[in-house]
């Protein structure tokens, strides 16, 4: 079936239906659509006393006022005038009861050391770092930028930060040097938490080294916090007397207890940056209790966390995914998390299921990414390992093609697992459409129904209804952001100027006869590789600082394994020549600007590109070229030979 509209063209017939079974329904949190259905249409008619009775099952100082104050929409409230602290809630909560004995998380790194922490254990880790942080002068409200391989130290840094009121930036460790320092900057951070290295395929990655870089231009950090993740080479590590700190030694002159910094409802927890389509990565605020509250719920309901659980969320805690799904929802409900640090084909492509099948673990989230490369090295590597363990699998960062999702099912949940397809965005805090487990059955390629609170609809340009169009979300609800720091009228732009009172993902969607949400992917110039989300505009404009490069765009096409891949169409300047040794450079220049994961799969060199003649690229006819589509309305262009130019380059190349 083809879906038109102004905006949308998809194909989709997708008629597959799986419905829990129902052995995994009677020990489910919500085992019918009749009682979803109840608490939805509840969250949906008064918001304020459902989330008001979801906020009193957690710990509170001081309780609200008011569940939301609407009066300076957008900048909406939540839990106004509440007091409380979120590690209360991931920690504290849990040391009166059996859980404080409970492993809180298990970590194994990439040549296989592992680390246990049980709840008890975590809570002192936190607390020591916490009276370190305020021994290294660091307050309420200051930031702190972190830049952390997947080590324990990292989720603890994160609640020893929120535990003294300190707000955490948390920079993906495959960032560069000026990724780390534009970040750092937007944030004025004061002080940088890093390690001397972190394992990744085999290979150090020296962190230090890339932030002693990034600090050059960095005056507003005044210390720096050295976890020592490895002993000598290949891990060497320069320490600047008096700015630089070992956190070992940071945590041995600490006391062993900090009390929780009672903080407002409404005070950031944490900035996490987003790459936006006008190349400056926005930085989104997300603060306490709504967020809090959020997690919470998302965790305990999509997840259908149980006790004995042991649950694996794959993702990186550099993304919005890694903190709201490993660290604080997981946690909050007493779960078991385990972690991760390397790479899913080190030492070969079984080392995935090899944990999966040591550590036991029953729930496993991970990205459409990773399941089509599981794919292509195929089905003899989990076959090799007891699976059996698993009760429920989860899917996030991208849309999932239905072929992925029937492999997954089949292969790694042995046709018993129920799979949740999440979608959400580092903006909404936590998962906005999604299966629940016990209740929702599944169509492979949607992510299904609304969770709690979530008024979801599919517009047109003007607002309307329509099959196929726009995703919006018409309510506030808990978890969502609460601005872009230092850009008050860029959130009110970007997320609530296109339809008056409704927010905008930038997602297309189409909603099914039985009211199901098909994401189809981005409307804007931001693309999804293999998890990472990249804005376009910031790639052209690192590509344009090249001396030999006059002008660049930057496209995402279908891949097989990344989902999308990046194609770069370059204009050189006068008397420069395009060779074979200038695009591994520029491929090079984009890993060293941005990270690995940014450099596109080609390169197409080309005197000029399409234009308006107002002189706007146009980006859909430079996809059509690269996907070899018959090429749409050109009556705009300024030259419209130069497309046909640029195919047959494509072609050629």
């Amino acid at each position: 079936m083809t879906l038109k509209s102004k905006n949308i063209e998809t194909i989709l017939a997708e008629k597959r239906i799986f419905k829990p079974s129902k052995k995994f329904q009677r020990g489910a949190r919500i085992s019918s659509m009749k009682e979803y259905s109840r608490m939805y249409e509840k969250s949906i008619k008064d918001p304020e006393k459902f989330w008001g009775k979801i906020a009193s099952e957690l710990v509170w100082f001081k309780k609200w006022s008011k569940v939301l104050d609407e009066t300076e929409a957008p900048f909406y409230k939540w839990f106004v005038n509440g007091k409380t602290n979120i590690t209360v809630n991931c920690l504290d909560r849990h040391l009166d009861t059996a859980t404080r004995n409970k492993a809180a998380i298990i970590w194994e790194g990439e040549p296989k050391d592992r680390r246990t922490l049980t709840y008890s254990q975590l809570s002192r880790e936190v607390s020591l770092f916490a009276n370190g942080l305020k021994n290294l002068g660091i307050q309420r409200g200051d930031r702190v930028a972190i830049y952390l391989p997947m080590i324990p130290e990292l989720a603890i840094s994160l609640l020893a930060c929120a535990r003294i009121g300190a707000v955490h930036t948390v920079i993906f460790a495959g960032f560069s040097a000026e990724a780390i320092r534009d970040r750092v900057l937007d944030s004025e951070s004061k002080l940088v938490i890093t390690a001397d290295g972190g394992w990744r395929k085999g290979n150090v990655l020296p962190l230090k080294q890339t932030v002693d870089e990034a600090l050059r231009e960095c005056p507003c950090v005044r210390n720096v916090v050295v976890v020592k993740r490895g002993q000598g080479e290949p891990f060497p590590c320069h320490i600047q007397e008096g700015r630089d700190h070992w956190y070992h030694r940071v945590i041995d002159d600490a006391p062993a207890k900090c009390p929780a910094e009672p903080v407002d409802s409404e005070d950031m927890l944490f900035l996490l940056y987003t790459s936006g389509t006008t190349g400056k990565p926005k930085g989104i605020i997300h603060t306490t209790g709504g967020y809090m509250v959020y997690a919470y719920l998302t965790s305990k309901y999509v997840f259908d966390l149980k006790p004995e659980d042991v649950y694996w969320c794959t993702a990186d805690i550099g993304w919005v995914t890694g903190h709201s799904y490993l660290v604080y929802g997981p946690l909050i409900n007493g779960a078991t998390v385990f972690m991760y640090e390397g790479a899913p084909n080190w030492p070969d492509w079984g080392r995935f299921w090899s944990m999966i099948q040591d550590n036991s673990i029953s729930i496993f989230y991970t990205a459409p990414t990773a399941i089509r490369a599981f794919m292509k090295w195929g089905e003899e590597w989990p076959n090799k390992y007891d699976l059996s363990s698993l009760r429920l699998l989860g899917t996030v960062g991208e849309n999932i093609n239905p072929e992925a999702w029937m492999w997954y099912h089949r292969v790694i949940g042995a046709e018993k697992c129920p799979i949740v397809d999440t979608w959400w965005q580092t903006e909404t805090g936590g998962i906005m459409i999604t299966p629940l487990p016990g209740c929702v059955p599944a169509k492979p390629g949607s992510a299904t129904v609304p969770f709690f609170g979530v008024d979801a609809a599919v517009l047109s340009e003007e607002g309307k209804e329509v099959e196929a169009g726009i995703l919006s979300i018409r309510k506030p609800w808990p978890g969502m952001l609460r601005g872009i720091y230092g850009d008050k009228e860029r959130y009110k732009q970007t997320y609530w100027s296109k339809w008056p009172g409704k927010y905008f993902p930038g997602d297309g969607a189409r909603k099914d006869s039985d009211g199901y949400f098909w994401i189809l992917g981005r409307i804007d110039d931001v693309v999804n590789v293999a998890g990472h989300r990249i804005g376009t505009a910031e790639l052209e404009s690192i590509f344009v600082e090249h001396p030999g490069v006059a002008e660049s765009a930057v496209i995402g096409i279908d891949h097989e394994i990344k989902g999308k891949c990046l194609v770069g169409f370059i204009t050189l300047k006068e008397g420069v020549i395009a060779t074979e040794a200038l695009e591994k450079e520029l491929k090079e220049w984009a890993g060293k600007k941005i990270g690995r994961f940014a450099i596109p799969d080609k390169i197409i060199f080309s005197a000029d590109l399409p234009k308006t003649r107002s002189g706007k690229i146009m980006r859909r006819l430079l996809r059509d070229i690269a996907t070899g589509r018959a090429l749409g309305n050109v009556t705009t262009l300024a030259e419209a030979n130069v497309v046909e130019q640029l195919r047959e380059k494509y072609e050629e190349d």
